[in-house]
């Protein structure tokens, strides 16, 4: 039988069989061929997701001073059922990522049907012709328990096995850049020697040309100029891998109003990337607990954290919403405790507050739950078989990535309590984790194995039309910041649900004036760090009785 990949609008796409493999690489030797005569650098994007997609496309959008294009661009997918699809689209010119930066979906059609600079491909052989290979695989953070990262480990086996197929093909002087987000150390403790043996046995004495510069990239309204527009950090593992990686980015990135901060080593740059991710996961779980305390205590943390923002010593504080999601935050601390152990070969305990953090954030979403079904019963109804509405896949506001996001926790309790869950999101089709929960992320990696109850949502569909999931519902979750959901009315929401319904805002959605008419409308209302609803209500109450009063007078 024949194996497909689906596209997430549910085009489905014959996977190469073996003869397709020589006829691909004839059709790249001829293209490189052409772009070489025009003096062009061969590049390859080793992994074309969220990532790399996009980087594929700012290099192959770059140009000389005179507006010429420098460099053509092969983006390298691994043929399996659930990526292929990413190669005809890309090659249609169309976009495999869903984000509301209109940039990403105009570089990709631009630069593969107007300045023919970019292309996509499955076939390893590609990285023969290439200058320069940058590797954006992924490299996970496998959890072995919810709230526990120490239980957990990194899987570099795709890593391994990607710098030893990049070895076995490339030519001695192609520079090869590490984009992914490693353990500190990977690049000259486990990239540097698995290249080395391996030109070694090809009679190669050069030494690899190996670097690392890490991405910043921001899935949503700022997408491409995440990576074009915006400040790197570089190393190579040689003076000669210095000098290249360094030529390369000022030639593709913006590196005029954004310069390069080129460190000595390829672990600074590593660590660089895992502490600057840290910091700021360990600064959203610190509000957490002070979350906890504003709604016991009737304080509003969004007023206080606006407040706090006025001083410019503070202007970064955020407020965590429905826990950290997103591929990086989640799992990048993880990262360094495990190189700290399994690859500098350190015994003792130094990590307190990383992990901690990682842990506070991972569980922040079941607190959701709680007010969920504290919100339903002081309606006078049960969690069980409640219709729930969760406003919101995506781990952040105007982007369709689902990876690790908040939402999923949210849905999986609600579940496990026996609640019925719809969700909506407009910029997610597919919500993976979810309909393919048994494969996705992995086969033992879906986070369904934390909670009981977890298989009928297989089922779930993320619904595109809000008036159809709002029809009939118990309770409704504010779960991201998606512009749609900011400016919906109350009297719209609570009609088209066809009632009162317990309202939840996990993000600072609501502002006081739509808290106060949802209750005016008979729903009751909570949210994450939005002690202050109680004394909204209080207000309506007593509006409510004082024109009792006055109507009995």
């Amino acid at each position: 039988m024949s194996d497909y990949s689906f596209s997430p609008t549910g085009e489905k796409f014959l996977l190469p069989e073996q003869d397709d493999y020589s006829k691909e690489f004839e059709r790249l030797k001829e293209l490189v061929n052409r772009q070489r005569a025009l003096g062009r650098e061969i590049v390859l994007v080793m992994g074309i997701g969220f990532v790399g997609a996009v980087m594929a496309a700012v290099v192959a959008d770059a140009h000389d001073g005179k507006g010429n294009p420098t460099k053509f661009v092969i983006g390298m997918q691994r043929p399996s059922t659930r990526s292929f699809w990413k190669i005809p689209l890309i090659n249609r010119g169309l976009s495999p990522i869903s984000a509301e930066d209109p940039e990403v979906a105009l570089m990709i059609e631009r630069c593969v049907n107007k300045k023919k600079t970019l292309t996509a491909t499955f076939t390893y052989d590609a990285l023969k012709l290439a200058d320069v290979v940058i590797v954006d695989v992924q490299c996970d953070y496998l959890k072995e328990s919810l709230g526990n990262v120490r239980s957990g480990q990194t899987e570099m086996k795709a890593l391994e096995e990607s710098f030893e197929i990049i070895a076995q093909n490339i030519s001695p002087q192609t520079l090869v850049l590490i984009e992914t987000t490693v353990a500190p150390g990977t690049t000259e403790q486990i990239a540097y020697p698995i290249i080395k043996k391996m030109f070694r046995k090809r009679s190669i004495e050069s030494d690899p040309v190996l670097a690392h510069s890490y991405e910043r990239v921001m899935p949503g309204k700022n997408y491409v100029a995440s990576i074009r527009d915006f400040w790197r950090v570089c190393s190579g593992v040689n003076e000669e891998a210095t000098r290249r990686v360094v030529k390369f980015l000022n030639e593709v990135l913006n590196t005029e109003k954004f310069p390069l901060t080129v460190l000595d080593k390829p672990i600074e740059s590593e660590t660089a990337k895992i502490v600057e991710n840290s910091f700021r996961a360990t600064i959203l779980a610190f509000l957490d607990e002070w979350s906890l305390f504003a709604e016991h205590n009737g304080v509003d943390l969004i007023k206080v954290i606006n407040a706090i923002k006025v001083r410019p010593t503070h202007s970064n504080i955020i407020f965590p919403g429905p826990g950290i999601g997103g591929y990086c935050l989640p799992k990048d601390g993880g990262l360094g405790l495990w190189a700290y152990r399994h690859i500098h070969g350190f015994e003792d305990d130094i990590f307190k507050i990383t992990p901690l953090a990682i842990d506070i954030n991972d569980t922040r979403a079941l607190h959701v739950a709680q007010l969920t079904r504290d919100a339903l019963r002081n309606m006078g109804r049960p969690i069980a078989s409640a219709e729930i509405l969760v406003l919101g896949a995506s781990y952040r506001e105007d982007v369709g990535d689902t990876r690790y996001s908040g939402s999923e926790l949210i849905v999986r309790r609600l579940t496990e309590m026996g609640a019925e869950l719809r969700a909506h999101d407009p910029y997610v089709l597919h919500w993976w984790e979810f309909e393919k929960q048994d494969e996705y992320p992995a086969s033992s990696d879906s986070l369904k194995r934390f909670f009981r109850g977890q298989e009928k949502l297989k089922d779930l569909r993320v619904n595109q039309d809000l008036e159809k999931a709002l029809h009939g519902i118990d309770a409704v979750i504010f779960a991201v910041r998606h512009q749609p959901y900011l400016s919906l009315d109350p009297d719209e929401v609570v009609n088209k649900a066809g009632g009162p319904i317990a309202v939840i805002d996990c993000f600072g959605i609501l502002n006081d004036d739509k808290i106060k008419r949802y209750f005016e409308l008979g729903c009751e209302v909570k949210g994450l760090g939005r002690g202050h609803v109680k004394r909204i209500k209080d207000q309506v109450r007593e509006e409510k009785e004082q024109m009792e009063t006055r109507r009995v007078i």
